[in-house]
C-alpha cells in the first residue's frame, strides 16, 4: 500500500497514463490522468484551453488540479508533460509524493505520437524540432525525480515492473 501518491513525470509520449494504470491496478489503489481532470474541471479540451486561453491559463489550471490531486491517499498520478516547470509544482511533488520521471527518446515521442491531434505542443508543420526543443528545456525539471526510467523499447508492463522493484527498495 502507498504511503504518499505516486506520481509520473515525462514528456508527452513517455508512457505515464498507461504505465500509471497497470501500477494504479498492482497496487490497488486509485489511479488519475492528471489532464483528464484538468478537463473535467474546465469542461473543455485542453486543445481548445491553449486556443482560447493560452498556454500560461493552462498552466495555472495545471498547478490548481495537481493541488486537490495530490491529497487523494493512495493514489497513482499520471501529470501532464509540462507540470514540471513550475518550481511550485516539482516542490509540492518532491514534498508530498514519490516521483518517477519516465524518460523517452525524441525518435519514440515522434514514432508514439504520429498523427496525434490532441497535443496542443505537438502541432505544427515542424513538430520533430518543436518537441526536440521542448525536450531540452524540460530535461533539468524532469531530473528533480526519486527515481528515473528510459522507457525506449519497454513494454508498458516492463517499467511498471521496474517501478514496483524500487517502491520495494524503499521499503525495506
Amino acid at each position: 500500500m502507498l504511503e504518499r501518491p505516486l506520481i509520473l513525470t515525462g514528456f508527452m509520449g513517455s508512457g505515464k497514463s498507461s504505465v500509471g494504470r497497470v501500477l494504479a491496478r498492482r497496487l490497488g489503489c486509485p489511479f488519475t490522468d492528471l489532464d483528464a481532470e484538468i478537463v473535467a474541471a474546465a469542461g473543455r479540451s485542453i486543445n481548445d484551453i491553449f486556443a482560447r486561453d493560452g498556454e500560461q491559463a493552462f498552466r495555472d489550471m495545471e498547478s490548481e488540479c495537481l493541488e486537490l490531486v495530490i491529497n487523494r491517499l493512495p493514489a497513482v498520478i499520471a501529470t501532464g508533460g509540462g507540470v514540471v516547470i513550475a518550481d511550485r509544482n516539482r516542490s509540492r511533488m518532491r514534498t508530498l509524493g514519490i516521483v518517477v520521471n519516465l524518460g523517452v527518446s525524441l525518435p519514440q515521442v515522434m514514432k508514439r505520437l504520429h498523427g496525434a491531434t490532441d497535443r496542443p505542443l505537438f502541432a505544427g508543420s515542424d513538430a520533430a524540432n518543436s518537441v526536440k526543443l521542448l525536450m531540452d528545456d524540460r530535461k533539468q525539471f524532469y531530473a528533480d525525480a526519486d527515481i528515473r526510467i528510459d522507457t525506449d523499447g519497454k513494454s508498458v508492463e516492463d517499467v511498471a515492473a521496474e517501478i514496483l522493484r524500487f517502491l520495494e527498495e524503499l521499503r525495506a
